[in-house]
């Protein structure tokens, strides 16, 4: 978030209704929504105990987004992973790499946004897109490479037991797969 003054504090109090302190008036989770869309900083205490809920608020909205319909944003087989690594040894590392992610596609979020403009106004320059494609997919490997020190080490191609670092990059190959697979079927539009 960029505001640069103290968060807003929202409190939640037992009757599940979220208090805005700064507007001395209730809000719902749609408008703490557009907070975050509007890059408003907030945290949400639970009103009887003090504690920071904020983490399981900003989850709810994520589900309550999800349920609407219209724009999935989690994919199914991300969710299963993603609940596969609680648990697991590489778990610790998944935080990490997921705000890195987020962070590095946000710095790139305007120039995407450009270039489907300029395809929407009957102009197919798939070639920026896909070159920025192939840097997340060779991001994305190198990564993996650095969170699983035995990438690769399999004898005869054997990637490993399920639950092992070899299956998580295993798995995450195939979904490069599919990634790529989808990358030359936008360049296939493009001719």
């Amino acid at each position: 978030m960029s505001n640069a003054a103290s968060p807003i504090t929202i409190k939640k109090y037992a009757n599940r209704r979220l208090y805005n302190t700064a507007t001395s008036s209730y809000v719902t989770l749609d408008h703490l929504c557009q907070m975050v869309k509007n890059n408003d900083d907030f945290v949400v205490y639970d009103a009887k105990t003090g504690e920071d809920i904020t983490r399981s608020v900003l989850t709810q909205i994520i589900v309550e987004e999800e349920a609407k319909g219209g724009q999935n944003l989690l994919p199914i087989p991300f969710l299963r992973q993603l609940i596969g690594f609680y648990g697991d040894s590489l778990g610790g590392l998944v935080p990490r790499y997921l705000e890195y992610s987020m962070q590095a596609f946000h710095r790139n979020e305007e120039q995407m946004r450009q270039y489907m403009q300029n395809a929407l106004d009957g102009l197919f320059p798939f070639n920026p897109i896909e070159e920025m494609n192939k840097q997340n997919i060779a991001f994305f490997e190198s990564a993996m490479k650095m969170f699983t020190p035995f990438y690769g080490a399999g004898e005869d191609g054997v990637q490993g037991e399920p639950g092992t670092p070899q299956a998580a990059v295993q798995a995450l190959q195939n979904r490069l797969s599919v990634m790529q697979q989808q990358l030359d079927d936008l360049t296939k539009l493009k001719k």
